[in-house]
């Protein structure tokens, strides 16, 4: 069920980072050059003020590939919290969004910004004292931008169709 992106982006900004609270991720999903889809999941997406956005790219190595050959991308983040799940089956109805797809092209791949870079670290600095923290999430330089242009909440009967 597609959705006004620029009415709702504020929205699904919310939906986002809730989504990030219980899963810790994204999945990105693109197509190589044989037309085969294949999915990425991002824990470094961040979503920008205006229907932008950039993950970090360091293992991001499919992305970077499928590319070249084609910029079309689609972000799934669904809101895997066991309470709003529970909450929502009681009700008989979601109050917010289970998930969102948003529909977009990769632009550019370029340096953080000390802004991007310290949005990061606030992300996982729960993680810092774990001793996997300093080898995934150290060297974290490089972002590609993304500009998303569609957005669709996902579908769930009855239960979705007021939100």
């Amino acid at each position: 069920m597609e959705i006004n992106i620029k009415e709702n982006w504020q929205k699904i900004r919310t939906h986002f980072s809730k989504s990030f609270g219980a899963n810790m991720h994204v999945s990105i999903a693109s197509v190589n050059k044989e037309n085969q889809p294949t999915v990425t999941p991002i824990g470094s997406l961040f979503l920008n003020d205006n229907q932008t956005g950039f993950y970090f790219e360091k293992f991001a190595t499919k992305l970077k590939s499928n590319e070249k050959a084609n910029k079309n991308i689609c972000v799934l983040a669904v809101n895997s919290s066991k309470w709003f799940w529970l909450k929502s089956l009681f009700k008989m109805k979601f109050d917010e969004y289970a998930g969102v797809k948003l529909y977009g092209e990769l632009g550019i791949k370029r340096e953080a910004t000390e802004k991007e870079a310290r949005a990061f670290q606030r992300r996982v600095r729960q993680t810092k004292r774990l001793k996997g923290s300093k080898y995934l999430w150290q060297d974290m330089c490089e972002i590609r931008e993304i500009k998303f242009t569609k957005a669709e909440k996902i579908n769930l009967g009855k239960m979705t169709k007021e939100n």
